[in-house]
């Protein structure tokens, strides 16, 4: 099982007010945070023999200058083994997309962007408080294009306070003129630590309510599969099985990854473990010589089985028949899920259907004991 190695970038010119990942709003500590990351490649050298995927994200990876993507990729491929199929990802935020950083990528190996656009309806960028505009996200993707990228992935995002059928669709239209090979689209989860979390208490923004929610999941579902699309993931669509996240399938299906900067995760085998959730505190604990993990847990034989139902089940390819646990009772569940329409069986393999990928997290807990 070749392992995934995924780059945790933590910075960002402004801070999205929906965003709940760990990233700082400063560009300061760049340098400060290159060189504990140098130390920590060092510390895992030799820990996994082989990567066939590399995954660079934040943050918003593409703040970073040409000379500081030369250092860290120079970095990286020096102290670590790459398959020559690497799949390399940088996450980009239309706003930085320029040529001379593009081309400046593409030399370093990078075969595949993941553009964060979100929307092409300029009011909703707005209401996002996101740095460019549809306009700029149509200019970042034909410079992209331009440059012989032939794995481009749009990220967007829908279930927007107010957001009708109608504008989501247009949304997805004008992605579609462009021929993603990959699209991801995320429904806005308010969290509570956010400022769009905030302002939800206090009234000021109204998310919207879960029917809405559904029938814009189904309806792009639909959509994006009548279009030629393969619904392969909970969040995620590819123009065929070879324009699937490599890296993210290692998540799903539980393969090894390496996650290295502040706040990443990484697995293997049976155990798990984290990194401080901190750009200062990372780089301090390195300076010093310590590892930046901030936890760690093993997990059972029966907390394994269930991850691997929980995961399993977001994606199209499902889980074994085998794997479900006591037979009796996985017969009467299976039966259950089949009649009102949530799962189908084929040639050995649970699969959740469409309205399956709606229930997800509910489904493996109705095969535990």
């Amino acid at each position: 099982m070749t392992a995934g190695l995924y780059i945790h970038i933590p910075f960002c010119r402004t801070k999205c007010p929906y965003c709940d990942f760990y990233s700082i709003p400063s560009l300061s500590l760049i340098p400060k945070w290159l060189e504990a990351l140098r130390k920590e490649i060092l510390v895992y050298k030799g820990l996994f023999p082989i990567f066939d995927s590399l995954y660079l994200g934040g943050g918003t990876p593409t703040v970073l200058s040409q000379s500081q993507w030369s250092e860290l990729m120079e970095t990286l491929f020096t102290h670590f083994a790459f398959s020559p199929s690497t799949e390399v990802t940088v996450e980009a935020n239309p706003d930085d997309v320029t040529e001379g950083l593009m081309e400046h990528l593409r030399g370093l190996g990078v075969n595949r962007v993941s553009l964060g656009i979100q929307s092409f309806d300029d009011q909703e960028l707005h209401d996002l408080k996101r740095r460019h505009t549809s306009q700029r996200a149509t200019k970042a993707i034909r410079c992209i294009r331009h440059l012989g990228f032939n794995n481009l992935g749009l990220d967007l995002m829908y279930g927007l306070p107010g957001q009708t059928q109608t504008r989501w669709l247009e949304t997805l239209k004008q992605a579609l003129d462009f021929e993603p090979e990959h699209l991801s689209c995320y429904q806005l989860t308010i969290e509570e630590e956010t400022p769009f979390g905030k302002m939800r208490d206090k009234g000021d923004i109204h998310p919207l309510d879960e029917e809405g929610q559904r029938a814009l999941f189904i309806r792009t579902s639909s959509f994006l599969e009548q279009e030629g699309y393969v619904h392969y993931e909970i969040s995620n669509f590819a123009k065929g099985k070879e324009f699937t996240s490599r890296h993210n399938m290692k998540y799903w299906q539980r393969l090894p990854y390496l996650g290295l900067g502040p706040s990443a995760h990484s697995f293997r085998g049976n155990r798990r473990w984290w990194n401080l959730k901190s750009v200062e505190g990372y780089c301090e604990a390195l300076a010093r010589g310590s590892v930046p993990v901030a936890g760690e847990e093993t997990l059972s034989k029966e907390q394994q089985d269930l991850e691997s139902l929980m995961l399993g089940l977001r994606t199209v390819e499902g889980i074994e028949l085998d794997r479900l646990g006591d037979r009796s009772r996985s017969e009467k569940v299976l039966k259950d899920l089949k009649g009102t329409g949530l799962v189908r069986v084929e040639e050995g393999r649970v699969m959740p259907t469409r309205e399956g990928f709606l229930m997800a997290d509910g489904l493996p807990l109705l095969f535990s004991p």
